[in-house]
């Protein structure tokens, strides 16, 4: 992509003594990032006046501003886009839609490596763009999509040791013009140079360009499609109230016998008619009388200027949203629901091109002046994915297991749950080598912890995972056992092995048998009855 900006030959002086360069490859200046030199001034070319362009409006005008607008005379064309959004209700509801569905995504930042000078970057970059103006400052370059470019002047604080954005002013765009060759390089309106302007400084400018569609920025703002749309509902609106205004109560026709009413009984009749247009009461002789004709309503002109204005807002809700369903029709949940999606779609070109626009001119600023130049730069981005509906997958996945017999891998929970490597085993209740962390306590029972258990979570809900109590089951294994019953009886063995008679053996079993360590055996036992118990109430429906 060719820089928007254009560097100065008053610049290079810096490329010696400076390592610091903006994406474009031109050196910065430090002593201007700390100034504001966009500011709007009371006269000069970046004045805060300006006059109505709206006013008045008609084709061979329109025409002529947007001509001007690609030869590169936009005033009057940021203008219009500007009282467009002002004067058109539906327009500025649909764009102001369609910025705040980018605005209102989560936002993250990922880090360019696991190394720790990375991640220490990454976390300062967070820091950056979870300010309270950083939001506010992406909207106000969304302002872009009507006008067809956006600047926010950064205005950096030095008054610690960190680089840091203060604040985030959004200049008017109609401070701001193009070269006149490529029409794409963007430079200050300044009394310096009032034929070319003057070239932005390295990292002070934020400047979004949105592509929706090819060709120099100022043909590219949405305003620029909906100016005729705008032009031909003002003139259907200001046709329809004419009409309102004559026709909306229905004509008065008061009539007299010639033969018998005087020029006096005339006057009363003329005035009664005019008074029923306000007052709507009258006192007339019974030789007279008022008929009222509806001609308006009877040819149904009210639709036909209804009806062009509906057309022409749909038109509108088709270039900024990329359909009608949800602005202007909807029909039916379903059908909007679909063309919701469509509008996704653009929501999310949007997002990936702000994104571009954040790390270009702040992210990397903000990173070469804190940290210097990198190799690689952490990334901003918005979080344009839909988060899945794990309550509706795991109902789904509940069902087939239980009606179909369908099996699932452990594989598939990770991948589909997001658990990690062995979290499944810890989903009912976890393999440890104590009654206590198996759900007993001291003291309890297998079938009282079971039912403490249920009866504290409302139900068999905690041990809706058969997959960890299939797990959980597995953990045991006949090895367990022998092994317990091994030491349990190695007393017992060690008298046999002394070579005694059977008699004597039988004596000292009596008096070792309380001495015998049976508290492992026990917990084993406890946790395979505790297992069974919850394996069979989940599948007792089987």
């Amino acid at each position: 992509m060719a820089s928007p900006y254009d560097s100065s030959p008053g610049q290079a002086q810096f490329k010696a003594d400076l390592k610091i360069l903006d994406a474009y490859g031109r050196p910065i200046i430090p002593e201007l990032l700390n100034r504001e030199l966009a500011f709007p001034t009371m006269t000069g070319v970046r004045t805060i006046w300006q006059d109505s362009i709206a006013s008045g409006l008609n084709p061979v005008s329109l025409a002529g501003i947007l001509e001007d607008a690609i030869q590169g005379n936009h005033y009057a064309y940021l203008t219009l886009a500007e009282e467009m959004e002002e004067k058109d209700l539906h327009y500025a509801a649909q764009l102001g839609t369609r910025k705040r569905a980018v605005v209102r995504l989560p936002i993250e930042v990922e880090e360019a490596s696991d190394s720790a000078q990375d991640k220490k970057i990454a976390d300062a970059v967070r820091e950056l763009v979870g300010s309270d103006e950083f939001r506010g400052m992406l909207e106000e370059q969304l302002d872009a999509l009507g006008k067809g470019y956006s600047v926010n002047e950064i205005c950096w604080d030095r008054s610690e040791k960190t680089w840091w954005p203060e604040q985030y002013k959004w200049r008017d765009p109609k401070f701001f013009m193009f070269d006149i060759v490529t029409r794409s390089r963007i430079r200050v309106r300044d009394t310096k140079n009032l034929a070319f302007g003057v070239a932005l400084a390295p990292y002070k400018f934020m400047v979004h360009y949105p592509r929706l569609k090819c060709g120099i920025p100022l043909r590219g703002g949405i305003a620029r499609l909906a100016a005729w749309s705008y032009l031909f509902k003002n003139f259907t609106i200001k046709d329809w109230i004419s009409c309102i205004e004559i026709f909306g109560m229905p004509l008065r026709l008061g009539r007299y016998d010639a033969n018998t009413v005087t020029d006096r009984d005339i006057q009363i009749l003329k005035s009664a008619v005019a008074n029923i247009g306000s007052d709507a009461a009258a006192v007339l002789p019974k030789s007279m009388e008022i008929e009222f004709q509806e001609a308006f309503k009877a040819s149904g002109g009210e639709k036909l200027y209804e009806g062009a204005a509906i057309y022409l807002d749909k038109q509108v809700s088709k270039a900024i949203l990329g359909q009608t369903m949800t602005a202007d029709d909807g029909s039916s949940q379903s059908q909007a629901k679909v063309h919701d999606e469509v509008r996704g779609d653009i929501r999310d070109s949007d997002a990936i091109q702000l994104a571009d626009t954040v790390n270009r001119d702040l992210v990397r600023a903000f990173v070469d002046l804190n940290f210097g130049p990198q190799k690689k730069y952490p990334k901003f981005k918005f979080v344009t994915a839909e988060p899945d509906d794990l309550v509706s997958k795991s109902e789904r996945d509940g069902n087939l297991t239980k009606d179909a017999g369908v099996q699932f891998s452990q594989k598939y929970f990770e991948r589909e749950y997001g658990f990690q490597p062995g979290d499944i085993v810890k989903v009912g209740l976890p393999a440890q080598e104590t009654p206590a962390a198996a759900g007993i306590l001291p003291g309890e029972g297998p079938k009282a912890a079971l039912n403490r258990a249920l009866n504290a979570m409302g139900g068999t809900e905690i041990f809706a995972d058969q997959l960890a109590v299939d797990a959980l089951a597995q953990s045991f294994s006949a090895g367990d056992l022998q092994g317990l019953m091994a030491q349990v009886l190695e007393p017992v063995f060690e008298l046999v092995r002394q070579g005694e008679e059977l008699d004597q053996v039988r004596e000292k079993l009596v008096g070792l048998f309380p001495e015998l360590d049976t508290d492992a055996l026990q917990e084993l036992l406890a946790r395979v009855i505790f297992v069974s118990e919850v394996w069979g109430r989940i599948n007792g429906d089987a």
